[in-house]
């Protein structure tokens, strides 16, 4: 469990292209020269940032190894480096650096931030995508799990890998760097199959470290079988058998 799966991924390309679409109509910015696409996975956010500006240049950047090849496979006019964005730096100014559910894996957001606006050209902008929904059971019913006295005892090495603070703590620490802030929150209600989708939906991404973390499959799957019974219980069928899971989102688009 160590690598992503583009495939797992992509399982939900639809239901994940929403909000890559929804952040990239909201960045004002006509014909930027060059373009950077933190955490770029598998190529499907760069995809639509080449639709947006077809004539900039842009990178795609990313630290899986599988998702950067399944992003060269795709033909896609840009250029792709392997680099942690922790410590990447950029060789020119930037005018568009896009990051798309990806900085809330890194931490020390306090640094990150400011670090990510100094890259960018005098009237650039940071635009950032990520999960706001760590408050609800897809995560909740996880961490419960581990902190129960089975579970604990074989996570005995895990250590959280997500960062989020409050929208308000990013908003203190943009307004500083920044000529203007737009800040927003929506609420993605995917309709799923099944109950075993949304556990698929959550494999691909936010349940990794835990898996990852568990180091035996025979634990994986049990702690999975576990996650399943519990979303059958958080999410309720609707009439016609289909589940609503509700996917809540941070926007943020800061200028220079």
């Amino acid at each position: 469990m160590s690598g992503w799966s583009p495939d797992c991924y992509l399982q939900f390309a639809n239901e994940r292209l929403k909000p890559i679409q929804d952040l990239i109509h909201r960045i004002s910015y006509e014909r930027p020269k060059r373009v950077v696409d933190l955490g770029c996975g598998p190529g499907n956010s760069t995809a639509e940032l080449r639709n947006r500006w077809p004539y900039a240049e842009i990178m795609g950047i990313d630290q899986s190894s599988e998702m950067l090849n399944k992003a060269r496979q795709s033909g896609l006019q840009a250029n792709w480096l392997k680099a942690d964005i922790s410590h990447w730096q950029a060789l020119d100014s930037v005018d568009v650096l896009f990051a798309n559910a990806v900085l809330h894996w890194l931490p020390n957001h306090e640094v990150l931030f400011p670090r990510l606006i100094d890259q960018l050209t005098t009237s650039g902008i940071l635009a950032v995508q990520m999960p706001a929904n760590f408050d609800t059971p897809l995560y909740q019913l996880v961490d419960e799990l581990v902190s129960s006295a089975y579970w604990h005892k074989r996570f005995k090495s895990f250590e959280k890998a997500i960062t989020f603070e409050k929208t308000a703590f990013y908003y203190d620490v943009l307004a500083p760097l920044c000529s203007s802030i737009d800040l927003w929150e929506t609420c993605y209600c995917h309709v799923m199959e099944n109950h075993q989708a949304i556990l698929n939906w959550f494999r691909g991404t936010g349940l990794r470290p835990y898996l990852t973390a568990l180091d035996n499959n025979d634990w994986q799957q049990e702690f999975e079988q576990q996650i399943l019974m519990g979303y059958q219980q958080a999410y309720p069928k609707q009439e016609n058998g289909y589940i609503l899971f509700p996917f809540r989102r941070l926007f943020i688009v800061a200028q220079r």
